[in-house]
């Protein structure tokens, strides 16, 4: 990370040595250890010398770890013989359990450890017994940091320069993650580990989350031998699509108290102890990475209710406050500067009674999710020290994957897709503020507060050039080892030298050879030389940022930064030209906040931190810079199992099948036709749906009649007052008898451009038993950002409320297939333009 080129050069006398290991290793991977021992005597002499393999400098270069030759005796007969058992691969001796943890969208100013309004009494008694790190950071954004960090290396390094659904091809930005790349996971697991994944995962491609796979970017494939979480950006916190490695899993519908965060405590607690009840001497690794701090924001009833009016103040006092916390608590030094408020951001003083409110309340729900968080990731803790196992466990917890988010519009949401294209009403706010939190709303919270939970920092979440974007706060603590407890480590860091770290502490070199394939070597560094010296200088002296062209080189206490040329919550206009951003200097030993810029009286300095950063984005795969939105939006530049494709045939049980591999029913006329066979009695249930509450359709059998809904938010008007009219039910009005039937929906779409309206007809056996027209559709290619196509039953929201209490609603009679017929694309250039326009704007939810 010294961002100077480096060349080949000949091994010397001391790299000889390890060269000769390697050969040695390679060869027992590529021949069998008894072959191998026979061209590498050493080898043969390393194998035979104890019944455990013994790896050189407690771990192996090569990895898995080729068995060892058969050391029994094989005569003509067992009673002549002594057999002889592989030995497994164990972990080096005193190797610690691992236990990493990283929240969502959650800034440096949020969390009390570091001087933030919302109590995080987990992450503080973690930093009294452990070290807390203020100089640490992540990319700006979810898959990107998520792929750093489990890898040891940047971002772009390793095809994931933006986050899955963003992807465009180039080699820094496939979202594939190359073999080259091996994960901590898949490290730890042949070296002795067990190893498991709870919660967010969002680094799977989107043409591979279907069931057809591949399943090498799940968990599974990245090194982990089990996983329980959802594969997404984000997810309903009451109705979570999840997984249990591959297999789909259905939240328990009807359980009033489930939460999601709760579930994966509990989760998480039982495979602590299942684990060391039966492997006691094995250590794990466990990464637990919930997601309910990332919209929507959605925490249990009594958590909201424990913030009610704190932060009536609003975002200015709240920022300001924050600050004086962190200097007091010395998480920033004396002196730093609270840099101001973008000018498109209004003063909290500036908003009319309604909007403070709402806006308050929004920031109540919020805090509740970072409180709870912290509060289930305490009773993980408890667990581990319940079971002596505490003292022995490197904890990392990283408090946020990138800065607070500003995706959630100017006055907040109660549905971050829709929000994006069918604003809502301050009054519709109001009305729903009582659910706001709730399974009711998609919510996310004004960018005021996004950038009060920064500071004391510019900018946010996706702003790769500003701390605000990217410095979040750190806690490490291992009992066994680190006896500096409580004090600051302010080394320069990065999510990068997470995995270093961990192999360090656990007495591991990462492999040269893993799965068959080399490896890139890693690119940050350890951590573990900061745990006793808190005035050691750095040793990751070089560290570049970058996103959508947003970029920032650090280099020996100073950083260069572009200022954005298009604000992180806008996505109107053309891309801008790479070139045309502006840069800002700045001297980090005495400007902390980067609030004092200098590029105009250090021309030569920031010269020489530009062409830095050119070396690095050329060493990381940083080119071609891309400040684009639409274009990374649109799917088709991407992989697709069915593109092309308008006729699907699908049969019961298809369910979780995520919308990005299933028939876009978007911008033009569908048909939807339904065998099903109605026994004595009647029969209800879903048939086939796509989305849910937020936006999606369904069609299905209620009271024994057929109906078609449609949502195209979640405002449903013909229910409930202070709502439009977003929500469309045809429905026949005689119950379906006995024996076999065929129900189709037709829909045929106005044409003329985005998101129009169209008749839909509803008919059983070829008879129309109802009609109605639907005036608005969705205009985007996804209606939701978590929910999925399910035929048979309904396994996330509920489309309309009338089936709610009955979910998953599974279809009581027998459902023989679902076919659906796609029409059409009619849009013009003019309104593909305007569609791209749109998914600019839905670019922002996704995030």
């Amino acid at each position: 990370m010294n961002g100077v080129p480096s060349f080949p050069t000949l091994p010397s006398k001391k790299s000889s040595s390890l060269s000769k290991q390697f050969l040695s290793l390679l060869a027992a991977f590529c021949f069998g250890t008894t072959l191998a021992a026979g061209l590498y005597p050493a080898l043969a002499q390393q194998s035979s010398s104890s019944d455990q393999i013994t790896l050189p400098s407690g771990s192996s270069a090569v990895l898995p770890v080729p068995q060892p030759q058969f050391r029994g005796a094989i005569g003509r007969k067992a009673s002549e013989s002594t057999p002889d058992f592989p030995k497994d691969v164990t972990a080096p001796k005193g190797a610690p359990n691992v236990l990493l943890i990283m929240t969502d969208d959650t800034g440096f100013g949020a969390a009390s450890t570091f001087g933030g309004p919302i109590p995080t009494p987990t992450l503080d008694s973690l930093a009294k017994s452990g070290l807390k790190y203020n100089e640490f950071h992540t990319t700006a954004l979810c898959s990107p940091t998520r792929a750093a960090l489990l890898t040891g290396r940047n971002h772009q390094s390793v095809g994931m320069g933006n986050i899955t659904e963003f992807a465009t091809g180039y080699p820094g930005y496939t979202s594939i993650i190359p073999k080259s790349a091996g994960t901590v996971g898949n490290i730890l697991v042949d070296n002795g580990y067990n190893t498991a994944w709870f919660g967010k995962h969002h680094l799977v491609p989107e043409w591979m989350q279907g069931p057809g796979g591949p399943f090498d970017q799940w968990a599974g494939g990245l090194g982990f031998e089990y996983f329980y979480g959802f594969l997404g950006g984000d997810t309903d916190q009451f109705h979570p699509a999840l997984f249990e490695n591959t297999t789909p899993v259905l939240p328990p519908f009807g359980d009033p108290n489930y939460i999601l965060i709760r579930d994966l405590a509990d989760r998480t607690i039982n495979w602590i102890r299942t684990q060391h009840a039966a492997a006691p001497n094995k250590p794990f690794f466990l990464y637990f990475a919930p997601g309910n701090s990332h919209a929507p924001h959605q925490a249990s009833k009594d958590w909201i209710a424990k913030f009610k009016g704190q932060f009536d103040k609003g975002w200015d006092k709240v920022r300001e406050e924050t600050l004086t916390r962190q200097i007091s608590l010395g998480v920033v030094p004396v002196g730093t500067v609270l840099t101001p408020r973008p000018k498109e951001i209004p003063a909290w003083d500036s908003l009319g009674d309604d909007q403070k409110k709402v806006y308050a309340r929004m920031m109540e729900v919020y805090a509740a999710t970072v409180a709870q968080s912290d509060h289930e990731i305490g009773r993980v803790i408890d667990a581990l020290e319940q079971a002596g196992q505490l003292g022995n466990t490197l904890i990392i917890y990283l408090e946020g994957d990138n800065g607070a988010s500003a995706e959630g519009t100017m006055q907040g949401t109660t549905n971050e897709v829709s929000g994006q294209f069918a604003p809502e009403s301050i009054e519709f706010l109001v009305s729903m503020m009582d659910q706001l939190g709730s399974d009711r709303t998609y919510n996310h919270y004004p960018i005021g507060w996004a950038h009060a939970m920064d500071a004391p920092f510019q900018w946010t979440k996706q702003v790769a050039s500003h701390f605000g974007g990217t410095r979040n706060g750190l806690v490490i603590s291992w009992r066994n080892r680190i006896k500096a407890g409580g004090e600051l480590r302010s080394q320069f860091h990065h999510v990068i030298d997470v995995v270093p770290t961990v192999l360090e502490a656990a007495g591991i070199q990462a492999p040269l050879l893993l799965n068959g394939t080399p490896q890139k070597p890693l690119e940050g560094v350890s951590m573990v030389y900061t745990f006793d010296d808190a005035k050691a200088p750095t040793r990751h002296a070089t560290q570049y940022f970058e996103m959508t062209a947003n970029r920032a080189i650090y280099h020996d206490g100073w950083i260069a930064s572009t200022t954005p040329a298009r604000l992180p919550w806008e996505t109107i206009g053309a891309a801008p030209d790479p070139d045309a951003y502006q840069w800002e200097l700045y001297n980090l030993a005495n400007d902390f906040s980067q609030a004092n810029n200098i590029a105009k009286d250090n021309p030569e300095k920031l010269h020489d931190m530009q062409s830095r950063f050119l070396i690095e984005a050329v060493k990381y795969n940083v080119l071609p810079l891309d400040s684009s939105f639409a274009d990374r939006m649109d799917p088709t530049i991407r992989p697709n199992l069915l593109r092309g494709q308008t006729d699907f045939t699908y049969y019961p049980g298809m369910i979780r099948i995520p919308e990005a591999n299933s028939p876009d029913v978007h911008n033009k006329s569908f048909r939807i036709a339904a065998d099903a066979e109605i026994p004595q009695g009647g029969a209800n249930g879903v048939l086939a749906t796509q989305g849910g509450r937020f936006g999606g359709w369904s069609l299905l059998i209620f009271d024994g009649k057929p109906m078609f809904a449609y949502a195209y938010t979640n405002q449903d008007g013909t229910k409930y007052p202070n709502q439009r009219a977003d929500k469309t039910r045809i429905a026949g009005t005689e119950k379906l008898a006995p024996g076999n039937h065929t129900i189709v929906l037709d829909f045929k779409y106005d044409g003329g451009g985005l998101g129009k309206g169209g008749l839909a007809t509803l008919t059983v056996d070829g008879k129309k038993v109802a009609e109605s027209r639907i005036e608005h559709t969705s205009p985007v290619g996804k209606f939701s950002l978590d929910e999925s196509f399910d035929v048979g039953q309904d396994t996330g929201t509920p489309v309309i409320d009338e089936y709610d209490a009955q979910m998953p609603f599974k279809f009581t009679g027998k459902l023989e297939k679902v076919e659906i017929k796609l029409g059409p694309d009619t849009l013009t250039p003019q309104q593909r333009g305007e569609l791209e326009q749109l998914k600019r704007d839905f670019a922002l939810a996704v995030q």
